[in-house]
């Protein structure tokens, strides 16, 4: 927002199925955000769901590598609700069971009397039952997922043994999710906390046979987020029909002359936006491209 401004304003018009799109999303003081949609206010950001799909890369995107395991579950689950927006509705179902387990396991003050037992009997029905049914998408997802991350990755730096992983140690328990949190039940109780599930699963990615994390270069580090990225768009393109809008936020400062002129050659099919702070790689060919100076738009 513009210091002195009383509010800030974007507004995006689109096509999809034939049909015109305006969705316009305000950001007033204190942080509040308002989003229409063709002028109808949106009460939830689900209900912008199936109306505009869009793939979005900016530097941020490195914590896919370096950071936790939240970020990477966030990803595939994101990446799942692009592509079918009923995981959305699962996700959130999840969420909420785990918010009560919580609540309950703090009330409970490290004991675990009859009642509560009780009680955490019906949330662990229902956070299995989710959370067997999340993982199950997610662990599909990230078997469809590696082969393009791999290809995308060998587009822009040229080949690497690139793996993707699931990591959910409860899965080796027998009894599944139900069996891991029986098992966890009195410790969870002593600690406060849930400590086994889905949201505490992890993809795992390698690089030549050694964690992208903790041994690959930042070279490396940030292909392999955009890899991520670019496998994840092919994945969404090929199942929701028309292909999302391709985002590359300032894409081109975190790669080198090389794999930016590498990223040039490879852009996927369909429509893509992208921003630069810097001058553009060598064989961009675009449609349209404005120029930002003093807070105006300009066309080149």
């Amino acid at each position: 927002m513009r210091v002195g401004a009383s509010a800030a304003v974007v507004r995006g018009a689109g096509i999809r199925d034939g049909r015109s799109l305006l969705i316009e999303g305000s950001l007033e003081p204190r942080g509040r955000t308002r989003v229409q949609l063709n002028r109808q206010p949106l009460r939830r950001s689900r209900d912008l769901l199936g109306a505009l799909r869009v793939t979005v890369f900016s530097p941020d995107d490195l914590v896919l590598i370096k950071g936790g395991p939240v970020e990477r579950r966030r990803f595939l689950d994101d990446l799942l609700v692009s592509c079918h927006p009923r995981w959305d509705a699962v996700r959130g179902d999840l969420e909420r069971a785990l918010r009560q387990r919580a609540m309950l396991l703090r009330q409970a003050g490290g004991r675990l009397t009859p009642d509560v037992s009780l009680t955490l009997d019906v949330w662990d029905a229902q956070l299995t039952s989710l959370g067997e049914s999340l993982v199950a998408g997610r662990v599909d997802l990230v078997a469809r997922l590696e082969p393009e991350v791999v290809k995308s990755y060998g587009q822009l730096a040229g080949p690497a043994a690139v793996t993707l992983s699931y990591a959910a140690p409860w899965r080796s328990v027998e009894g599944g999710l139900a069996g891991a949190l029986a098992a966890a039940r009195r410790d969870d109780i002593r600690r406060g906390v849930s400590t086994v599930g889905p949201h505490r699963d992890d993809l795992v990615v390698t690089i030549n046979g050694m964690s992208s994390r903790t041994h690959a270069s930042q070279g490396e580090q940030r292909t392999l987020a955009l890899a991520l990225r670019l496998g994840g768009h092919a994945i969404a393109s090929a199942d929701g029909g028309e292909k999302p809008v391709l985002l590359l936020d300032d894409v081109f400062s975190e790669l080198d002359p090389a794999r930016a002129s590498a990223l040039v050659a490879h852009l996927p099919a369909g429509q893509a936006l992208l921003t630069t702070a810097g001058p553009l790689p060598d064989g961009l060919v675009a449609a349209q491209r404005l120029t930002v100076h003093d807070a105006t738009v300009l066309p080149d």
